[in-house]
C-alpha cells in the first residue's frame, strides 16, 4: 500500500497580521539596539479626546503602581545603554509619582522625554483639583523635552477632536512654555509638537505641514516651537470606535 503523506498549509496571513507577512516573506526585523525606555504611567486624563487610541479620561483610575516605578528605574539604571525615558499617559503629570520618577531618572543621566497635553497646565488635576501650573518651571529645571499634541493652528479643528476651549488652553500653556525658554532658540528646552489626523489617512507632507504650524503659531499667537512630527493613530479603543460609528474603518 502506498503511503498517504498528508500536508497542512499554514493559512495565508490576514492582511493586518503584520508578523504574519513577515513571515511569509522571509523578513526578519530583530532590533538593533534599545536605546529608549517608554512607560506608560496612567490612564487618568484632563481631556477626553475623540481619537485617543488609549481611552483616557478623567474617570480612569489606572497608575502605574510604586513597584513599577522602582522597576523602571531600576532598569535604566542597570542599563546604561537606555539613554532616554519616554514618558506618556493620559496626561503622566497626573500620576502621584510623576515628579520624583522625572527626578530618579534624570539624577541617573537619562534624558526625560514628557507627552504633556499641554492644558493639564490649567486644568490641574481632574479628580482632586491639584493645581500644575508649575510643571513649565518643573520641566526647565529638569532640562525635560516636551512632547504635545496640537491637532491643528486653527481653534476650530483642535477643539473638535479635543473639546471645547482646548485651543485657547494650549495656547496659553505653550506661552508658558516659551516664557521659560522652551522652544526658544539657544535655550537647550525642547518644545515639539506632534500632528495626527483623525481619519483613515495619511497625513501632509511633514516639512510642509511644520512650516505651516511655524507661520501661523508666531504670526497670530508669538507662539515658537522646535519640531513637528506627524504621525497616523492605531486605529483602537476610542479611535476605533469613532471611525467605526463614521463608517471609515475598513479604509
Amino acid at each position: 500500500m502506498t503511503p498517504v503523506v498528508q500536508l497542512k498549509l499554514a493559512p495565508a496571513p490576514s492582511k493586518y497580521d503584520f508578523e504574519g507577512l513577515l513571515r511569509e516573506r522571509g523578513i526578519d526585523l530583530p532590533p538593533l539596539a534599545i536605546d529608549t525606555l517608554q512607560v506608560n504611567v496612567t490612564k487618568l486624563c484632563n481631556q477626553v479626546c475623540r481619537h485617543c487610541h488609549v481611552d483616557a479620561s478623567p474617570q480612569r483610575t489606572e497608575m502605574l503602581s510604586p513597584e513599577g516605578l522602582a522597576k523602571c528605574l531600576e532598569i535604566l539604571e542597570r542599563h546604561p545603554q537606555i539613554a532616554r525615558l519616554d514618558i506618556t499617559g493620559g496626561a503622566p503629570e497626573l500620576h502621584p509619582g510623576f515628579d520624583a520618577f522625572v527626578e530618579r531618572a534624570v539624577a541617573l543621566g537619562k534624558h526625560v522625554m514628557v507627552r504633556h497635553n499641554l492644558t493639564v497646565q490649567l486644568d490641574g488635576h481632574p479628580q482632586t483639583g491639584e493645581s500644575k501650573e508649575y510643571l513649565p518651571q518643573f520641566f526647565a529645571r529638569n532640562r525635560v523635552e516636551v512632547i504635545s499634541s496640537l491637532p491643528y493652528y486653527q481653534e476650530f479643528f483642535t477643539d473638535a477632536q479635543r473639546g471645547s476651549g482646548v485651543f485657547k488652553k494650549s495656547m496659553e500653556a505653550m506661552q508658558r512654555l516659551n516664557k521659560v525658554g522652551y522652544g526658544v532658540e539657544g535655550s537647550g528646552l525642547a518644545l515639539n509638537l506632534v500632528y495626527n489626523p483623525v481619519g483613515p489617512y495619511l497625513p501632509a507632507a511633514q516639512a510642509g505641514l511644520e512650516a505651516d504650524y511655524k507661520r501661523e503659531l508666531k504670526d497670530k499667537f508669538g507662539l515658537v516651537f522646535n519640531s513637528l512630527f506627524t504621525i497616523t493613530n492605531m486605529p483602537i479603543n476610542r479611535f476605533k470606535l469613532h471611525l467605526d460609528k463614521s463608517g471609515q474603518y475598513e479604509a
